[in-house]
This record gives C-alpha cells, sequence and structure tokens, in this order.
C-alpha cells in the first residue's frame, strides 16, 4: 500500500510539474518574440521621424544623406539650388541689355553749322560784327551808346518794336548804375535777346494726329517747294512715312519740283491736273495718306500776295477743304519768309497771321543776308513760333530753330575764324 501511494504522489507531483510549471515557461515565451518588434517598431520611427525631419528644412537635408543610405531627397535639392541663380544671371543682363535702348542720347547741338549759315550776319558789315564793334575794345561805355545800338537793330531788320523794348531795357539797366563794363552791357543785351525768342514757343512740328496734315503758305519765291522736299527728308530720315500734295497748281513748274523731291526722298506724290482747284488735290492727298496709313501730308499751295485779299480767302478755303477730308486737319499751317525781304517779310507774316491761324515760321535764305536780326522781329512781333530756318540749298541745311543755339550762333563770343563761310545759294519756291 506505501508503495501504491509513493506511485500516486510521483505521479501527482510529475502531473503538478507538467501542468503548472511547463505552462509558466510557455507564456513567458511570446512576451519575449513580441518585445523585440515593438522595439524594432520604436527604432524604425525615430527613423521615419528623422527622415520626416529634413523635408521642410532644406539645409539639414545634407545631414540627414549619411544617416540612412536611402536618402534619396539629399541628391535632389543640390542640382535644384543651381537653376535659380542661373535664372537671376539670365534676368539680370536683359534690363541692362534694355537700358541703353529705352534711354535717347541727348540731341547734338550744332551751334558750328548755324554759325557757318550766318556768316554774313557775323561779318564786320553785318548785324553781329556792327554790333559787337560797339563794345570790342572799350573800357567805359560811349554817352551815345543807346542811339548806336538804335542805329544797328533798325538797319538790321529787327523792327522798331522790337528795337524800342531792347533799348528800354538797355536805359533802365544804365539808369541804375549796374551795367559799367560795356562786356556786362553786350551780355545783358544777349540775355535780352534770348528772352524774346524763347517768350514764343519754337523747335519743330508736334505729330499729334494720324496724318499729321501741315499746310505751307507764303509768297511768291518764299521757298514753300524746296522747304516741303527738305522737310520730307528729315522726316523720311526719322522713320516717318509721308505723302506729299502739289497744292501749287497754277505753276507745273512747282508740280514738277515736288514730284523730283518726291522721287528722291521716296515719298508718294499726290497731284491733279494743270489749273485744278488746289482745295481738291489736298483732299485727295489725305486720303490717300489714310488709305496707305501715311504719318505726315506736306501739302504745297500756290504763292499769294497778301495784299490781295481774294487770294487770301481762297487759302481759307483750302484748309476748310482739309478740314472735311480729316477733322481738325490742317493741324500745322507754316508760313514760310524770305529772310532777305528784309521789313517786307514782316509785313508778309502780319497779313497772313490776320487770315490765317498761323501755328509756326520758317525763315528761309537766312545765309543770304547780313541782316539776321529778322528772326528777332518776326518772333517778339508776332508771338509765332519760329519752327525752322533755311541756312542753304541742301536737305540738311533746314535746321530745327532753338532759341538758345541761334542767340550762341549769332552773337556768341567764339573766332569768327572758326566758322567757314557758306555758298550763297538759296531755296527757290
Amino acid at each position: 500500500m506505501e508503495f501504491i501511494y509513493v506511485l500516486l504522489a510521483l505521479a501527482l507531483t510529475v502531473g503538478a510539474y507538467f501542468l503548472f510549471f511547463r505552462k509558466r515557461e510557455e507564456p513567458a515565451l511570446p512576451p519575449r518574440e513580441e518585445a523585440a518588434p515593438s522595439k524594432q517598431k520604436s527604432e524604425r520611427a525615430p527613423a521615419a521621424k528623422a527622415k520626416a525631419a529634413p523635408e521642410p528644412k532644406a539645409p539639414e537635408t545634407v545631414e540627414a544623406a549619411p544617416s540612412s543610405a536611402s536618402a534619396t531627397p539629399a541628391p535632389t535639392p543640390r542640382p535644384s539650388r543651381p537653376p535659380p541663380p542661373s535664372r537671376r544671371g539670365e534676368a539680370m543682363p536683359a534690363p541692362k541689355a534694355a537700358e541703353p535702348a529705352v534711354v535717347s542720347p541727348p540731341k547734338a547741338r550744332d551751334v558750328s553749322g548755324l554759325r557757318r549759315g550766318l556768316a554774313k550776319s557775323r561779318d564786320s558789315g553785318g548785324f553781329f560784327g556792327r554790333l559787337r564793334a560797339l563794345f570790342v575794345g572799350k573800357k567805359e561805355l560811349s554817352p551815345d551808346l543807346v542811339a548806336q545800338i538804335e542805329e544797328v537793330l533798325l538797319t538790321s531788320d529787327v523792327g522798331v518794336e522790337t528795337t524800342s523794348a531792347l533799348l528800354d531795357h538797355i536805359k533802365a539797366t544804365l539808369a541804375k548804375g549796374e551795367l559799367s563794363d560795356p562786356e556786362l552791357v553786350w551780355a545783358e543785351l544777349r540775355a535780352q535777346c534770348l528772352r524774346m525768342l524763347e517768350a514764343s514757343a519754337s523747335g519743330s512740328i508736334e505729330l499729334r494726329a494720324k496724318p499729321t496734315v501741315v499746310l505751307m503758305v507764303g509768297v511768291n519765291g518764299a521757298g514753300k517747294t524746296t522747304t516741303i522736299g527738305k522737310l520730307a527728308t528729315k522726316l523720311s530720315g526719322s522713320g516717318k512715312k509721308c505723302v506729299l500734295a502739289a497744292g501749287d497748281t497754277f505753276r507745273a513748274a512747282a508740280v514738277q519740283q515736288l514730284v523730283v523731291w518726291g522721287e528722291r526722298v521716296g515719298c508718294e506724290v499726290v497731284r491733279g491736273k494743270d489749273g485744278a482747284d488746289p482745295g481738291s488735290v489736298v483732299f485727295d492727298a489725305i486720303k490717300r495718306a489714310q488709305e496707305i496709313g501715311a504719318d505726315v501730308v506736306l501739302a504745297d499751295t500756290a504763292g499769294r500776295l497778301h495784299t490781295k485779299s481774294n487770294l487770301m480767302s481762297e487759302m481759307k478755303k483750302i484748309a476748310k477743304t482739309a478740314e472735311k477730308a480729316l477733322s481738325g486737319a490742317p493741324h500745322e499751317i507754316l508760313l514760310v519768309v524770305d529772310s532777305t525781304n528784309g521789313q517786307n517779310a514782316f509785313a508778309q507774316a502780319k497779313e497772313f497771321k490776320d487770315a490765317l491761324p498761323l501755328t509756326g515760321i520758317v525763315l528761309t535764305k537766312l545765309d543770304g543776308t547780313a541782316k539776321g536780326g529778322v528772326v528777332l522781329g518776326v518772333a517778339n512781333g508776332l508771338r509765332v513760333p519760329v519752327r525752322y530756318v533755311g541756312l542753304g540749298e541742301r536737305p540738311d541745311d533746314l535746321h530745327e530753330f532753338s532759341s538758345e543755339d541761334f542767340v550762341e550762333a549769332l552773337l556768341g563770343r567764339e573766332q569768327e575764324g572758326a566758322a567757314a563761310p557758306s555758298t550763297n545759294r538759296t531755296e527757290a519756291n
């Protein structure tokens, strides 16, 4: 019996071992296996955080590259950095190259060319020479200086009104005792002449419309047709497309002369039959300019005496016909005046101004007279801007009028020997 109890006890002990101790070891193993993947997950999580961290920060990508073998974003930002500087480098030279194209160079002053054209006026017997002789080499002012200045101005076609204005200013200055040096009086005289010329606007014509219609008027032989040819040359050289209207239908030579200018410059010429209505020719020229997209219409007219009222009224009809062809036309009415006519030129300009709304004056043949003071008389007496001055028969001898350049060329103190004598050729109508 005791043996049996011993066997039962041994069996119970073995059973208890397998039931209790064996089961405790088996469940203890799984937590060890589950801890390993949790550790791997915990190790992957910071690695993923480390990968995700450098993405928003571009400079930290270089530090994150050696931490993992699969750090592909590291090489991608490196090529992405060079393109922005390359674009900047390409964008910077573009404005630098465009800057000089936008800024237009300053217009060169042609004082020497004006001085050559005014050689007769600057000569010892001309306006400048006679006026300058009153001051050169004088240490003190002569009592009869004002009378001598008045004589020079009146005989140089300055005009009575303009001469009186200049003398009144000089007398007032001398009375105050401000100017005792002859050189200072000369400088003041030059300054007063400049103020008179600047009082009325000057310069080239303004292209306010397309096409801009310019009507040339004046007496016979003033140089209207030649002035149109020179002006067309100047405008075409600046890239403007011109149409010439042969409105002087009473003189066949004028039409032919304008055709020659048109072929030389490359401008289309609109003309009618001999004796045709000049208004109809101007009308057709404006319509033709609109068809071909021209910028300017330069219309010639027949020369007419300013004392003939019927001829002046006909000029008004031409202007009205131009208005019918294009609203606002003619935009410019330029009076062409022969400078060699002296005071008669001033009388012509006054009559034309009373009949037509003049917008400018062209003084031709200024190289053929020693009385350059006519410019002062016309500008100050009429208050009409001087647009151009003609100093020869070549196309480039038509100069845009600048009051400062003109006073410097006419009354400047440069040596007269620097100015070569000009040819005494003048314009023909």
